[in-house]
């Protein structure tokens, strides 16, 4: 008897086909792949899905979209999510995904209006303008239409206070930025509102890699884990209205990084030891809920530079540029 010589020409194009089957439904092949659209699951980067592609057409929706270590879990048809962190060296951390109603998707690189573009330039915080004195500002392309209703995590808060000690510092930073709070004599003109609502069970929609996760349509201050280097994030959704207008603000979460960073409720005493001011951090995240974007380089003592500084309450009332940023939204 001669020797076995394996499968013919269809033998083995049927082999190949029952393997492909099989790999595809272990989740060890790629076969949905739609082209154009990079891997049929798991996390994505802005060159899988590049502005232009459909969320739709490429089955994105709700799964984790990655730049340069900024992610967002891609939202719905005809809303918009951003990240923005505060970090340790003043570097603007940020992502913008707009999806469009039809499901296109398109990035914002920079939250600059037309108009708004702030100078920017090298130096420490010494050699930038006084607050007073500084009139840039950079606004993202959404504001609240009404009030802005807000609640309070159930975790652990920023630097150990109770949950009634946080509640009263993020108000107060909030009312910072709803009341345009400033030393450098402007009025105030800017019509935006809050309002805390209750403490609650949900969490910021915040990840561990300060990532912005699915909403769950609760507007949530809270503190926990986020990744090195970024001290505090705020995760902002957002559609559009009729007419050439900013998006309505939708939802807006805050987390405070607890794992990496110390806070302190009283930056003035003789204890502050390498601790970020809360009040002075919270308000640069009311900043961004109420639609201000970060200022540039060269504008380290405004508000809304992405560094509080440690021990430091200068950003605990706004600069001529932040209030010029509110009063050009509201």
């Amino acid at each position: 008897m001669t020797g076995w010589r394996g499968p013919g020409l269809l033998g083995r194009a049927v082999t190949a086909f029952v393997l492909t089957a099989l790999l595809s439904v272990a989740g060890g092949g790629d076969s949905g792949r739609v082209p154009g659209c990079g891997p049929a699951r798991g996390d994505l980067t802005v060159d899988d899905l590049p502005a232009g592609s459909s969320v739709i057409r490429c089955a994105a929706v709700g799964r984790l979209l990655t730049r340069d270590g900024v992610g967002v879990a891609v939202p719905e048809p005809g809303v918009t999510v951003a990240v923005e962190a505060l970090t340790v060296d003043g570097a603007a951390r940020g992502l913008t995904v707009r999806v469009a109603a039809d499901g296109t998707v398109s990035y914002d690189d920079d939250h600059t209006a037309p108009g708004d573009r702030a100078a920017t330039g090298a130096g420490s915080r010494a050699d930038s303008p006084a607050a007073c004195d500084d009139s840039a500002f950079t606004t993202a392309d959404r504001k609240e239409y009404n009030t802005y209703d807000w609640f309070i995590g159930d975790g652990p808060m920023p630097g150990g206070i109770s949950r009634a000690e946080a509640r009263r510092a993020f108000e107060d930073a909030i009312a910072t930025i709803t009341t345009s709070r400033n030393d450098c004599g402007f009025a105030d003109t800017v019509r935006a509102k809050a309002r805390f609502v209750a403490a609650t069970h949900h969490e910021a929609d915040v990840d561990a890699e300060a990532r912005c996760t699915t909403r769950d349509g609760l507007n949530v201050w809270d503190a926990g884990d986020l990744s090195s280097g970024v001290v505090a994030t705020t995760c902002s959704w957002s559609n559009p209205v009729p007419g050439p207008r900013p998006d309505q603000l939708i939802e807006a979460d805050v987390r405070f990084n607890i794992r990496h960073y110390r806070f302190t409720n009283n930056p003035h005493s003789d204890t502050c030891d390498n601790a970020y001011d809360i009040r002075s951090v919270a308000t640069h995240e009311a900043g961004h809920v109420f639609g201000l974007g970060h200022a540039g380089p060269g504008h380290g003592n405004l508000t809304m530079y992405a560094n509080s500084y440690i021990c430091s309450t200068s950003a605990r009332t706004l600069g001529k540029g932040d209030v010029l940023g509110l009063r050009r939204l509201y």
